[in-house]
């Protein structure tokens, strides 16, 4: 066997250790992050569900998940442990923002084409009457297309059965 025909299974063999050395990475920081969970904590399920974290045994976390409603999960099912702030935000709806007001982004563009300026013709525009975009006019339209759709029924002949008058 010459080199070219081992190559192939040499790189098949990195990939492999590769990939199997990331996933026992990602298995480390999971485990570890379970570890660190605290009474207090927020957490979230492999499920989905948030709760706060009431008691941590050697295998099971006792959840607080509402007023009244304590559950028993395998450490395994704990998929984050999430931070105070983002607890709060996800769960509470509360926004801990630590930035000042001016980095806020608004919601529409009304900040792009505001100005300072009172007397630029932006401004003088929108003081003007409003414009009539037609409104009335298609009404009105509307009703004499309803009364030509009148006559033009009255002009036809009443459609009947050909063999009502045939017997």
């Amino acid at each position: 066997m010459n080199a070219f025909t081992l190559l192939p299974f040499i790189v098949l063999i990195a990939a492999m250790f590769l990939m199997t050395r990331s996933a026992k990475k990602k298995q480390q920081q999971a485990a570890n992050m379970r570890n660190e969970m605290q009474p207090g904590s927020g957490v979230r399920t492999i499920g989905g569900m948030y709760a706060t974290v009431k008691e941590v045994n050697e295998e099971t976390v006792l959840l607080d998940a509402g007023p009244g409603v304590d559950l028993l999960f395998a450490k395994n099912a704990i998929g984050a442990v999430l931070s105070d702030d983002e607890y709060n935000r996800i769960v509470h709806g509360i926004e801990h923002d630590l930035k000042s007001d001016a980095d806020i982004v608004p919601d529409d563009a009304s900040s792009l084409t505001e100005t300072d300026e009172s007397d630029s013709p932006a401004a003088a525009a929108s003081d003007d009457k409003a414009v009539d975009l037609g409104k009335k006019d298609a009404d009105e339209d509307g009703t004499d297309a309803a009364e030509a759709a009148e006559a033009k029924a009255k002009d036809e002949p009443k459609k009947t059965d050909g063999d009502s008058d045939a017997k």
